[in-house]
C-alpha cells in the first residue's frame, strides 16, 4: 500500500504536518513531495488550484486532487 495517495506539501506547512501524522496514524500510505524542492510539483498544486500553491494538495490514484482535506475526505478517497 506504499505510495497510495501524494501529498504535495512544503516544510513550514502545519496544515500538512497534522494530516500526515494523521494518515500515518490510520495507516494510509502516502508519498510526499516537498513543492519548494521541486518547480513540477509546484506548477502541478498550482494548476490543481487556480493557481496558488496551496498545500496539502492530495493526489490520489484515480488522479484526482483535494486540497487541505480532512482525514475522513481521505479515508473515503482511498476506501479505508
Amino acid at each position: 500500500m506504499a505510495g497510495t495517495v501524494t501529498m504535495y506539501s512544503t516544510t513550514w506547512c502545519g496544515y500538512c504536518r497534522r494530516l500526515k501524522s494523521q494518515m500515518e496514524r490510520e495507516g494510509i500510505a502516502y508519498t510526499e513531495i516537498n513543492i519548494e524542492q521541486d518547480p513540477e510539483s509546484a506548477a502541478f498544486v498550482e494548476k490543481a488550484n487556480g493557481g496558488n500553491q496551496t498545500v496539502p494538495t492530495v493526489l490520489f490514484p484515480d488522479g484526482s486532487t483535494l486540497t487541505n482535506p480532512s482525514l475522513a475526505q481521505v479515508k473515503q478517497k482511498v476506501g479505508a
